[in-house]
């Protein structure tokens, strides 16, 4: 539960105080403290700290705070509270972001989540070729290519693709062509648009995207050559 309300934007002591307060109700800073553990002067603190965003109340009593929870409901217009005073801001965030996005030309990326972030990007572009697309993928990524080759169908995003492996075929929107079983490995480099990505299937792929006008066009080049090659 800590975690949780730590992910809402409250402090670890914070989500300790409030929690104490939500389960014992109505409290001293003593009784608070010996509930959390924390030193006295930190609950107050703390407290200080929910008060200004509006999650603890208190009365006075005899000359004594007694502190209490407000509304769990409360973290919910905090959050939104945060966006409404971010969401000014994105459009000048993004045009600084775009900005310097081009100067991006290489990424390295590694394992499973890595990889997905190259293929999703792939849904944006016109056509993709593939050079020497291995069966490892689809065992690396189970379940994944249903959903990918899915969504390329719905975008009407066509791919040629070269292999070695026979076991690749009927893929929507796909022609294949095939060199020879002596060629194959594990290597394979995808080139879209302005992209270059040369991905290695291995238990715990890696994979390196490029951004450059003329690496990509060398490799189209290169794919062309191999396509007319391949049967």
């Amino acid at each position: 539960m800590n975690f949780n309300l730590k992910e809402a934007g409250l402090t670890e002591n914070e989500s300790k105080v409030y929690l104490a307060l939500l389960n014992k109700g109505p409290s001293l800073a003593g009784s608070i403290s010996r509930k959390t553990g924390l030193h006295r002067r930190t609950i107050y603190d703390t407290v200080e700290m929910l008060i200004k965003k509006g999650l603890v109340g208190y009365i006075l009593k005899n000359n004594r705070k007694i502190f209490q929870a407000s509304n769990p409901k409360r973290m919910l217009e905090i959050l939104e509270e945060k966006q409404n005073q971010i969401s000014p801001i994105i459009p000048e965030l993004l045009e600084q972001y775009n900005s310097t996005k081009e100067k991006q030309e290489t990424n390295f990326y590694k394992g499973k989540e890595g990889l997905k972030t190259i293929f999703e990007d792939q849904l944006d572009s016109k056509e993709i070729l593939i050079l020497g697309a291995s069966p490892r993928a689809y065992d690396v990524l189970q379940f994944y290519f249903k959903w990918y080759d899915k969504k390329r169908k719905q975008k009407k995003i066509k791919s040629r693709i070269i292999a070695t492996d026979k076991k690749i075929f009927n893929l929507p929107l796909t022609e294949i062509r095939y060199l020879p079983e002596k060629y194959t490995n594990p290597l394979a480099v995808n080139i879209y648009d302005d992209k270059t990505a040369i991905i290695l299937w291995a238990k715990e792929p890696i994979a390196i995207l490029i951004k450059n006008k003329e690496i990509a066009e060398g490799y189209k080049n290169y794919f062309e050559l191999m396509w007319k090659i391949a049967k």
